[in-house]
């Protein structure tokens, strides 16, 4: 029991992938929207969201072209688009 659950604070087994005290999904809950979201409007311009996320390919290529400005743009919408996304779509797309 060294997990506890993001949703309700209740302890959980290793193995178990969803909450039996509030019946949510646990499964691979690793990314925070809250901190993606963060990262993409204030680091989006470097990729930082993406890597954070594990999506390295993307990251590196906001990394080639942030010198254009364009990824802090694209950066700042995603970053409202993750913080406004529910969490279990969030989860759903990133987990």
């Amino acid at each position: 029991m060294s997990r506890f659950c993001p949703n309700c604070g209740k302890p959980l087994h290793n193995d178990q992938d969803v909450c039996l005290s509030c019946g949510k999904s646990v499964a691979g809950a690793r990314h925070n929207k809250i901190a993606a979201g963060i990262l993409a409007i204030f680091l989006g311009g470097f990729g930082i969201h993406k890597f954070y996320l594990g999506q390295a390919g993307m990251g590196i290529l906001y990394l080639v072209f942030c010198w254009s400005g364009i990824t802090e743009i694209i950066g700042i919408i995603e970053g409202i688009i993750y913080l406004c996304m529910s969490d279990e779509d969030f989860a759903a797309k990133y987990h």
